[in-house]
């Protein structure tokens, strides 16, 4: 996969490139990368790229000619990749969005500075917008870099095992299971048993539980758009049970019954 950025700091890139994952997936030609400057489709000679919006208002505004000029070159370097705006406005960049750019033959992020691009440059030369959060930020430099590194690790041969992205949260629409390694005890806190019995099958089960019980207590607002699979609603249905149990001999043994019996 081709990824190309255009942007007014390429130098910042330079870091991103060389370390990780993504260093890795360049040195194994899984992914190409590039920086492309907007200063140099800029005329003049300070090389502006920005200008005061009509209408006025605070903030500068991202002139259309050196983008449009910068978009046409990345598009010549790389025909078949999408144009991506980075913006508060996009959609919202998520896991399945992820997958989704991962089918693309490339990538070309357009970072916006100041108080955004002329709009323009939106209506004719953006196949999408997407925007990694609901807060703002100096530029979209590093909302490329997040979803450059996501979009990296969904591309087969890149993780260390073939079914580690798979496994990662979010990737089945819940949270990832508890991680445990060496050593066995770590300040009064032991390595589950279940996970030193070597039965594959309890293990599994019973990370996928965690999962859920970790979806549940952190980010229940997974569970409202996502399809439980039977194993899963059994495993619910269980926690039903055991919560009924307990409010029950609550209501029997507990203050309130206390204080009623009085």
């Amino acid at each position: 996969m081709n990824f190309v950025v255009l942007t007014i700091f390429p130098e910042m890139f330079n870091p991103f490139w060389e370390h990780g994952i993504i260093r890795r997936a360049i040195d194994r030609n899984k992914i190409r990368v590039s920086a492309i400057d907007i200063r140099d489709f800029a005329e003049g000679k300070h090389r502006v790229t920005d200008d005061r919006p009509y209408g006025g208002g605070c903030g500068m505004v991202m002139k259309p000619e050196p983008l449009g000029a910068a978009i046409r070159e990345a598009t010549q370097k790389a025909p078949l990749s999408k144009k991506i705006l980075l913006t508060p406005q996009g959609r919202r960049f998520d896991s399945s969005v992820a997958h989704e750019l991962s089918s693309s033959e490339g990538l070309i992020f357009i970072c916006g500075r100041y108080e955004g691009v002329d709009e323009r440059i939106c209506l004719d030369f953006i196949d999408d917008e997407i925007s990694i959060g609901d807060y703002v930020l100096t530029g979209g430099e590093l909302a490329a870099m997040v979803i450059i590194d996501a979009v990296t690790r969904l591309i087969p041969g890149i993780l260390g095992g073939r079914e580690s992205a798979e496994k990662d949260s979010f990737s089945g629409g819940i949270l990832e299971y508890a991680q445990y390694t060496r050593p066995r005890s770590f300040e009064g806190h032991d390595v589950p048993e279940i996970l030193l019995s070597g039965d594959h099958k309890k293990i599994e089960n019973w990370r996928l539980e965690t999962s859920l019980i970790r979806t549940f207590l952190k980010r229940p607002d997974l569970f409202e758009n996502r399809a439980l699979s039977k194993q899963e609603i059994e495993i619910l249905k269980k926690w039903c049970v055991d919560i009924e149990r307990i409010i029950h001999n609550q209501s029997l043994y507990g203050p309130g019954a206390l204080s009623g019996g009085q």
